[in-house]
């Protein structure tokens, strides 16, 4: 290991991040020291509050707002470990008579904080897609954060008493309808008070799809900025390793016997098809500028003002000079 950078890593239990965690795969120039995961609320805010390790996963939405407040000692690589489809998390009250996304106008809609960058891209489709402004809508929050705390006046946000919980307060009907980053237990356990306002999710997010190309983009990787300054090399060494790592989980994961499903390569196939061969794309391509840029510009939009931030000014210079190998071809003997 002489010679080389040692640098902690903390970041989610993917299967795409599995051959750099187990050290099969070896960042170039790099003594990686991998962190146990504390969990996704955990982290991000060790990340917020400057506590975690050298290499982080953190919201998306988070990072915008904490750049815009002049935050300098870190910056992202282009590394989105996580994305997610989301309109199958808008949640809502059976009995309160909500029929078709308008109908949530003037209503009370529950979320764990403003901030998740899950709930961004909630907001974002329900005002771009299924006219709902986001400001027609009462945000019922359990915590505070950056997001909530720095809102705009016109945003109608209400606390929730210390202890309480949104879930069961929709449940209970104290609010009509809820986002969430997760699928919630009263989902998950077939509740018969709630429901999704989506049940046709699949085909409206496949739909989404095709008419933008966006996987959305919930999570970007951080580094410090010291380090950027010093060593710019590091943006490249990191991203080519992520690279690595993710091709070699879609190599196992393309064979169904590592999969306990009954028609698993039917929905590989079938996904592969829609989003083609590399739907966790990293790098700074022309569709990761516009897919990210649209959380950047749902956020600006819902709790900055001032100017919108840049990706400029979101990402090192060295970002925008990556040239990422293209998808590897698999050997289907299996």
């Amino acid at each position: 290991m002489a010679g080389k950078l040692k640098l902690s890593m903390m970041v989610g239990d993917y299967e795409i991040v599995r051959a750099l965690k187990d050290g099969t795969v070896k960042p170039k120039g790099i003594e990686l020291v991998v962190a146990d995961y504390p969990g996704t609320r955990a982290i991000h805010d060790k990340v917020a509050a400057g506590s975690a390790c050298d290499i982080n996963e953190f919201n998306g939405g988070a990072y915008v707002v904490q750049k815009h407040r002049g935050r300098h000692d870190f910056t992202a690589i282009p590394v989105f470990l996580h994305r997610r489809f989301r309109l199958g998390f808008i949640y809502l009250n059976k009995a309160k008579g909500i029929a078709k996304p308008t109908d949530l106008i003037g209503r009370r809609v529950g979320c764990r904080t403003l901030g998740a960058a899950a709930n961004y891209w909630m907001r974002g489709h329900l005002e771009e897609d299924h006219a709902v402004p986001h400001r027609a809508v009462t945000w019922v929050i359990e915590s505070d954060d950056d997001a909530s705390r720095q809102a705009p006046s016109d945003l109608k946000i209400e606390r929730v008493p210390r202890g309480g919980n949104v879930e069961e307060m929709l449940l209970e009907g104290a609010v009509d309808a809820m986002i969430a980053p997760n699928v919630t237990r009263m989902i998950g356990e077939g509740d018969p008070r709630a429901a999704r306002l989506f049940p046709n999710y699949a085909e409206l997010e496949a739909d989404y799809y095709r008419r933008t190309g966006f996987f959305p983009i919930m999570h970007v990787t951080t580094v410090p900025a010291e380090i950027v300054a010093r060593h710019p090399w590091v943006v490249e060494s990191l991203v080519l390793a992520f690279e690595e790592a993710k091709q070699l989980a879609y190599r196992r994961l393309a064979d169904p016997r590592n999969v306990p499903l009954a028609w698993y390569r039917t929905y590989w196939e079938e996904e592969r098809a829609l989003l083609g061969p590399d739907p966790w794309e990293f790098g700074l391509s022309d569709l990761n500028k516009r897919n990210y840029g649209t959380l950047v510009r749902w956020v600006h939009a819902q709790v900055l003002t001032g100017s919108c931030p840049k990706l400029e000014d979101l990402f090192p210079k060295e970002a925008f000079q990556l040239e990422l190998p293209r998808a590897r071809g698999i050997d289907y003997k299996f």
